[in-house]
């Protein structure tokens, strides 16, 4: 289990990092309450967009991306209602995103699909 809490942890790095380079600003990482978690939290210009981050080192299991379904993409909506109630900042809307990290031949592929829900 340390193996694959390793691998998520570095997508997730891998991930804030990525966001930072297009632009965006990382505001919170792996933000809980006792309805769930979101992996990432961050400002892209006046939207708040909440990340759920997926790594996977092949595709025995589907692709990243395939890992995530509906009934998480609401929750992670309703979390991030939830976030954002305890900030000061204002933000114009809400967008969910999805990055799927898959690693091939020791490096990262990088897919940011954005405003799934």
């Amino acid at each position: 289990m340390a193996a694959k809490d390793d691998l998520g942890k570095h997508g997730e790095q891998l991930a804030a990092d990525y966001l930072t380079r297009v632009g965006m600003t990382v505001l919170a990482r792996n933000w809980r309450c006792r309805d769930g978690e979101i992996d990432l939290i961050a400002r892209d210009g006046r939207a708040l967009v909440v990340v759920e981050v997926k790594t996977r080192s092949g595709r025995s299991h589907g692709t990243a991306l395939e890992a995530v379904d509906i009934a998480k993409l609401i929750r992670l909506r309703g979390l991030a209602g939830r976030w954002r109630s305890t900030q000061s900042e204002r933000f114009d809307g809400i967008r969910v995103d999805i990055i799927g990290l898959e690693r091939f031949a020791g490096d990262f592929a990088i897919r940011h699909e954005k405003g799934v829900v």
